[in-house]
Order: C-alpha cells, then sequence, then structure tokens
C-alpha cells in the first residue's frame, strides 16, 4: 500500500468529538434545559451505560495490544482484528464513546447530550470510520472484506 505511514488518514483524536458534544450539551442543558425525568433508574442507567463503555473500551484496547497494532487511526494498522469483543462489532471504541455519552446525558440529566451523540456519531461514521474501512478495504482486501460480512459495524 501507497504511504501507509499515515494509516486512515484521520487528522483528529476521534474521543475530541464525543468530548465537544457531551460539552456542548452540558452548556446548552445549563441555559436552555431540557431534562430528563430525573429519578434512581436513571442514576442505575447511568451506571449501567458507564459500565459498558468501560467494558468495550478496555476490551478493545487488549485486543489491539495482544495483536500488536496500533489504536491510533493516524498511525498504521499492522493486523486485523477479528476475535474478543472486535467478533461483535467493527467498532467497539466508538461504540464506547456513544455509552459514555449517554451515561454522561444520564448522570446530568440532560437531553441535550444524549440529541448530540446523533451527530457526533454522524461525523464519526463520515469522517473517521468512513477513512478506516477505505484504509483497511485497500490494505487488508479480501481478509477485511470478509471480517465486513462476518462482524456488523456497530453491534
Amino acid at each position: 500500500m501507497e504511504n501507509d505511514s499515515k494509516g486512515a488518514g484521520v487528522k483528529f483524536p476521534p474521543p475530541l468529538i464525543y468530548i465537544i458534544a457531551v460539552l456542548l450539551g452540558s452548556i446548552l442543558q445549563r441555559y436552555v434545559p431540557l431534562t430528563i425525568y430525573p429519578n434512581q433508574t436513571l442514576w442505575l442507567a447511568a451506571g449501567f451505560a458507564f459500565l459498558i463503555a468501560i467494558i468495550l473500551a478496555v476490551s478493545a484496547l487488549l485486543g489491539l495490544r495482544k495483536a500488536k497494532t496500533s489504536i491510533e487511526p493516524w498511525r498504521p494498522t499492522s493486523n486485523i482484528v477479528d476475535s474478543g469483543v472486535f467478533a461483535y462489532s467493527r467498532n467497539p471504541i466508538y461504540l464506547s464513546f456513544i455509552c459514555f455519552g449517554f451515561g454522561m446525558a444520564f448522570s446530568l440529566n440532560s437531553y441535550w447530550i444524549m440529541l448530540l451523540m446523533i451527530p457526533a456519531t454522524w461525523l464519526i461514521k463520515t469522517l473517521v470510520i468512513a477513512r478506516e474501512e477505505q484504509y483497511l478495504s485497500i490494505k487488508f482486501a479480501e481478509e477485511y472484506h470478509q471480517y465486513c460480512r462476518k462482524v456488523r459495524r456497530w453491534i
């Protein structure tokens, strides 16, 4: 592959999109409240969302480390990781960011954060995942195409 040193060519850390969405949602919540009905179930939902986010992120990071490939989309990928959490989702790290966003929405009682997860995820799909998939498709060809046929993008 020509100039593989840049990986998928993503120019920024993808978590920034979700961080900005949570911060913007928090600011909107402060000035134009759009609250979720507060009760104890909301705290349980927040805890569950955070727990799922942590499990997905840690499992994905361990899988990438075991395969000796980079988590950073601006660095080259050395292997297709298709075991562990990657056997169920091609994008478990981004899925963990979504779960984290929902955890923040529930814990801060904010529909704004929840709503902003939609454009944040669209941006990730458009600006990051599309580039990663194109890069992996070129670099790993049939191996990656078989993986895509076997495993869904999200869940």
